[in-house]
Order: C-alpha cells, then structure tokens, then sequence
C-alpha cells in the first residue's frame, strides 16, 4: 500500500500549495481506489463487507466525475425523492470523510477558520466549507438539506449559497410526531420533488417513488435480518465498513443495487463461523481512522460491531401508496429528531433485539446532542444491565482524537467485559462457570 500512501502525500501537498487547481488530482485518487476495491479487495473483509466498499467507492467517484448527475445533502435528505430524477445525493458529512482519506480534514478545516467560520461548528461541516472555500471542490447546481439533527446544516448551506451561489431546498422538520406534523413535512417533500422538476427540467414521476418505497422497505427488511446475523456470526469488517453501510442506507436506500447487495450479505453472513466473543453496539459517529478503535474492532475474532444506530436510524415500514406521507412520517420518527428520550427508547428496543454485551457512543468533539444525552443512554442501558462506555473525540479531524486517553478506557473497559459474568440463562462454558 506504500504506492497509495505516496499518492495521498502527492495530493495533500498539491492541495495546501494550489487548493484551486488540484480537483482532478483528488478526483484520480478516488477513481484508482475504486478501480482496487474492485481487482484487489482487502483480504481481512468478509465478501460481503469487501462488495459494500466496493460499491460505495464506485457511487462517490461515479458521481464526482460527473457535476450534472448529483446535489448536494446531508445524509438525512431524502435521496429517494432525488433518485426519481436520474440524480444521487452526496452528502456533506460523508464527502468529508473521502476528503479526510487524503488527509486533508486539518488544512480545510484551518481554511475554513482563517476565514471567519466559528471554531466550534461541527468539523464535518468546517471540512467541507473549507473545501469549497478554497476552491478544492466545484461545486453542482443543487442542494438540500433538513433541520434534522444538526443546528449546523441550515447556516452551512446558507453559506455556501451565499458564497457559491447554490441553491438549496430547506425541509423543516417538526419534533412531534403528529398527523398535522406529518402533513406539514409531506408538503414539503412534494414541493421538493417540484422544485427539481423545474430545475433540472425533468419529469417526476409517483410510481418511480412508490417503488423506491418498496424497495426500500426489502432493504430494511434484509438489514434488520443481518444485523441479527451478525450478532450471532463473526463476520469480518473495519470501522469504515459501518461508515459505508450508513453511507449505503442513507444514499442509495430505494435503489435495487444496495437491496441486492444486503440481500447477498445475510445470505453470505451463514457461510462464516458462530461469533463467541463480545458484541458492541455502536451509537454515533464512527471515528474511522482511529488507530486503537482499528486496532479492536477491525476483523477482530473477539471484539465486533454488530450494529450501529446511525446505519438504522429509522426502523419501520413505509407505505409505498403514499410516499410523500411515508417519506414524512420516516424523517420525523427518526432516531436523531426529536428529545434524546426518544432516541434511548430506540437504542434500548434494538438492544433488546440484538443483545449486546456492551454499548459503545462516541461523542464527537462540537455535537451537542450527543454529548448532552449520553448520560440518560448510559442510565436506560443500565436498567438492561448492559455496560456503557463513553468515548470523547472528533469523528473526522486527528487533532481532536487523543489516542492515549482513548486506549486507557477503551482497553479498561474490554478487560472488564472480558471479565464479566454472562447473563443469566446463557450457556455457559466449564471456566466461566467456575469464575461466576
């Protein structure tokens, strides 16, 4: 891989000395990569995991190659509605993280500082503005975005419409989760749907969104049956194999590609052995190039993530007769909208489902809500007995992740699962019983 580390150095150092002239540099990079997870897969990934990056490598650099073919979002925008057109949506968090893999997070954000933005937004969004910024990235002629769950997304893409002339779409979505919120929010998606077919000059049509609908409830349906796979079977993957997982179920959710490639993953999934060690649920953000985090939870026969909330933030059925309404009442019962009451009810029913040994939340550095609810999860998981652990750092920017403090209570916390009596009613080998 010393080849790949070369050509990230190359594209780094272009960028910081001529940001404005280094697009297609970034834009080769992406191409290469996907050409190697297609020829040569990483060997430590289940097939599974190794088709999902794969495919997510493919839909960024497909798009990227061509401005026309993709808005804008943030990954809780209704990608749906947008694929209805012929377009995909890119978000701005998860264009951040492909960004981050040239290294380049620390020199956008800093970028995006010097001028003027507040050194407490959110670093996803500060990657992405000083990305744009500096003249890295072009830009497309759309966007949208929704008030869920960030308070950053309103003014990032208010900024960019100010300083790169892209207009965006604004859903507001409400709290409650009634029938006059519903209808109001449903409103608003139709007009969305509108206001794309005026500017891209295309047809929309209901029956192609009725049948994303569908789709997409297949894909929940085979999601939901893998995760419960995966907490039975070991079934090697990486942190960012979740990253792209939430990127799959947030992007291309409604699309048959990714239906059929979670289906051959639940099917795949039986192929591999019986999973004996301890299982973690994760919530929030995933710091993906976490170097201890890699180290226990990359393809690791001991430790393994078998869920994360962010990849099935909403869990429902939807019904296709009426998309607008179906799309409405998805948005606002997600797991992010709304008090963190409501999103620990939802942890608390998968973890009912899944049964983990522990609980993982990372509280990613400028994310109010996930630093300010944590202690209620923490409090409605001890209820269940099951163990917590919150970690403090930064999902994106290295400078924000201390590696030492990390290591400390991440490896004092696995000794005390380790350590841990089953509960009861399961089976028991002959050294745990005598240690219990």
């Amino acid at each position: 891989m010393w080849i790949a580390d070369k050509y990230i150095d190359y594209v780094k150092n272009a960028t910081e000395a001529s940001p404005g002239e280094s697009w297609d540099k970034m834009l080769l990079g992406y191409k290469l990569n996907k050409l190697r997870t297609k020829i040569l897969p990483k060997k430590n990934l289940s097939k599974g995991y190794q088709k999902l990056e794969a495919m997510m490598m493919s839909f960024v650099s497909d798009s990227l190659s061509k401005p026309e073919s993709y808005v804008w979002g943030n990954i809780f925008s209704p990608c749906e509605i947008v694929q209805c057109f012929g377009l995909s949506t890119l978000s701005i968090e998860c264009l951040s993280c492909y960004f981050a893999g040239f290294r380049l997070e620390d020199f956008f954000i800093d970028y995006a500082q010097n001028t003027g933005i507040a050194p407490t937004l959110c670093s996803y969004h500060k990657t992405f503005v000083g990305a744009i910024d500096s003249g890295a990235v072009p830009v497309p002629r759309y966007a949208v975005t929704t008030s869920l769950s960030c308070d950053g997304n309103l003014n990032t893409f208010r900024y960019l419409e100010k300083k790169k002339g892209v207009p965006f779409t604004f859903l507001d979505v409400p709290y409650e989760d009634d029938e006059a919120s519903v209808e109001y929010l449903a409103a608003q998606l139709e007009k969305f749907a509108r206001d794309i077919e005026e500017r891209f000059d295309k047809k929309f049509s209901e029956d192609d969104l009725k049948k994303r609908i569908r789709i997409e409830n297949e894909t929940r349906q085979a999601l939901g049956e893998f995760f419960r796979l995966q907490s039975e079977r070991y079934y090697p993957g990486e942190l960012i194999s979740h990253l792209y997982l939430m990127m799959g179920m947030h992007l291309l959710i409604g699309t048959e590609e990714f239906r059929d490639l979670v289906r051959f993953m639940v099917e795949d999934i039986k192929t591999y052995p019986k999973f004996t060690g301890k299982k973690i649920l994760w919530i929030h953000l995933i710091p993906f190039y976490q170097e201890t985090l890699q180290k226990y939870l990359n393809s690791n026969e001991n430790y393994q993530i078998i869920a994360s909330d962010i990849i099935i933030d909403s869990m429902e059925m939807l019904d296709e007769e009426r998309p607008f309404h179906a799309l409405a009442k998805k948005i606002i019962r997600n797991l992010f909208n709304g008090s963190y009451a409501h999103k620990a009810a939802m942890v608390s029913r998968l973890a009912e489902d899944l049964k983990p040994d522990a609980v993982i939340q990372f509280c990613h550095w400028g994310c109010k809500q996930s630093s300010g609810g944590s202690v209620l999860l923490k409090e409605r998981l001890s209820e269940m007995d099951i163990p917590m652990l919150i970690l403090d750092g930064d999902g994106i920017d290295r400078r924000n992740s201390h590696d030492g403090q990390i290591k400390t209570r991440l490896e004092a916390f696995l000794e005390m699962l380790d350590n841990r009596c089953p509960a009861e009613g399961d089976e028991l080998s002959g050294e745990e019983e005598s240690a219990c």
